[in-house]
């Protein structure tokens, strides 16, 4: 670990505009990924007949992703700029990846949007953007990136800005914090180093203005919230839970309780990286034991907090809830999955409180009988077994879902209100 302050990164934009490009390259030019391995990634791409995927290769190391050329898993990959150690949460393009994408986005703190000077916004390029600002991504750096394709046309390049502009503002994002950056992965122009082939451009190059990203406040003061992933049983310990601390800070010794299977107990060790240590903070990953707790107690989508603040509940909740794709229409009774950090529950929409004009987020309809694919709208949901939520305004770690049916993501939403148990 770096002892620089941390950022995760989430790399957005639509599919074949050159994100996983991108990735590589910043990995390569950062030092994080060594010579003789793009050396090697590019002989292969050559003999797949992919010359000048090289780049995309370190990311798409899953022979599946290479074979049909996207990229599917979140990959996390790291690499230091001057100023700070950057996770990159590579969040796939198409779209039956868009739970990545939310479970991706969710975890970062920035985003670098790549949309391509040839192609311009596209229909994921409007999906990822409306995504970031629902998951409360603040900061965008947008990369056009391709400018090698459009012989490095300053014209191409305001084009393209002012789309993405108009973009921007239909979904509220405030266009004085965005940064455009011309660039090409597959080149390297204004990456780590300015171009001579934009010489009308004296902004930042993208290594810049990562650099200058603001440093995201640690949420160390807030409750713990710790959703569990796994629990394991280790001889000589004894029971294991395993999970991702997002908010507050696990402390040997400390009371905690388990939601919504509702026990508890005392915190005996905190494990990471197979090293015991006193306390875990935000973003690290844990194995812990606490007394008096067995392998049947706890399971896979429980949230650990503080016995005195034990985590919220849901008997229902209220939701802002943009829906993606669905095939037909979305009315009252409707019962999908929801992914909420690792739970996955089967919830019913129970009544449709509002419509939203999604430009403006304003109240377009009370009451209607039906939302439909782009549609934005207030619903109230009733899980159909337990679920530990939380409000976004509160927590909002804690606060995101993503909705699936018939194999694919069809909504994303954050959580009003809780109406606990």
């Amino acid at each position: 670990m770096s002892d620089k302050p941390h950022q995760n990164l989430a790399i957005i934009g639509h599919v074949d505009h050159g994100k996983s490009t991108l990735v590589g390259r910043l990995l390569y030019e950062t030092g994080s990924v060594p010579e003789h391995v793009i050396e090697q990634h590019k002989e292969e791409a050559e003999e797949k007949g992919k010359g000048g995927f090289e780049f995309a290769y370190v990311m798409d190391n899953l022979a599946e992703e290479r074979e049909r050329g996207v990229t599917i898993d979140i990959a996390h990959q790291e690499f230091d700029t001057d100023d700070y150690y950057f996770t990159i949460v590579d969040c796939p393009g198409h779209r039956d990846f868009v739970k990545n994408m939310i479970t991706g986005a969710s975890q970062a703190d920035n985003a670098v949007l790549v949309v391509a000077a040839d192609d311009g916004v596209a229909p994921q390029t409007q999906e990822h953007v409306f995504l970031a600002r629902t998951l409360g991504i603040d900061e965008l750096i947008i990369a056009i990136n391709k400018m090698d394709v459009v012989d490095y046309s300053e014209d191409s390049y305001k084009d393209v800005v002012s789309e993405v502009k108009d973009l921007l503002k239909q979904v509220r994002f405030n266009t004085d914090d965005a940064e455009f950056i011309p660039i090409s992965a597959f080149e390297g122009d204004n990456i780590a180093e300015e171009s001579d082939n934009t010489s009308w451009y004296d902004g930042e190059i993208l290594l810049e203005a990562l650099n200058n990203l603001e440093a995201p406040e640690p949420p160390t003061n807030a409750d713990l919230r710790l959703p569990i992933q796994d629990v394991y049983t280790i001889s000589g310990i004894g029971t294991v839970p395993v999970g991702r601390i997002e908010t507050g800070v696990l402390n040997t010794g400390d009371n905690v309780s388990f939601q919504p299977s509702d026990v508890g107990g005392e915190v005996k060790t905190v494990e990471m990286h197979h090293e015991e240590v006193p306390k875990a903070e935000p973003g690290d990953n844990v194995g812990f034991n606490v007394r008096g707790i067995g392998k049947d107690d706890i399971r896979r989508g429980d949230v650990c907090g503080p016995a005195d603040n034990p985590p919220k509940v849901a008997e229902t909740f209220k939701a802002q809830l943009v829906v993606m794709q669905h095939p037909s229409v979305i009315t009252a009774g409707y019962t999908p999955v929801f992914h909420a950090h690792t739970a996955q529950v089967a919830c019913t929409v129970e009544e449709i409180n509002h419509k939203l004009d999604p430009k403006t987020g304003e109240v377009a309809e009370e009451n209607p009988d039906f939302i439909k694919s782009g549609d934005a709208a207030v619903v109230t949901v009733r899980p159909q077994k337990p679920l530990s939520i939380e409000p976004s305004g509160e927590i909002p770690e804690l606060g995101s879902f993503a909705v699936r049916d018939m194999g694919q993501t069809i909504a994303a939403g954050k959580v009003l209100e809780v109406n606990e148990k």
